[in-house]
């Protein structure tokens, strides 16, 4: 099996504003995706900056995440 991202790492920081603190559901377009990026580090930092503009909305949550490949679904 071939592996897509060829041993590499590949991160994005995703979320949005959420319909209540449960976080559970989104609010219908407020989605958002962010990357991708080639280190922690630099998703981290993508993160913070995009928290700090949206500190006063307490159902405001974005998450960094780390793709990982599918097995069975190579390029």
């Amino acid at each position: 099996m071939t592996d897509p991202l060829n041993g590499r790492e590949i991160w994005v920081v995703w979320g949005g504003i959420f319909r209540d603190t449960s976080f559970q559901e989104l609010e219908e377009g407020t989605e958002e995706l962010h990357g991708p990026f080639h280190s922690l580090e630099a998703a981290e930092k993508a993160w913070l900056e995009r928290m700090r503009r949206m500190v006063d909305i307490a159902s405001h949550r974005l998450f960094v995440l780390r793709a990982v490949a599918v097995p069975g679904r190579g390029a």
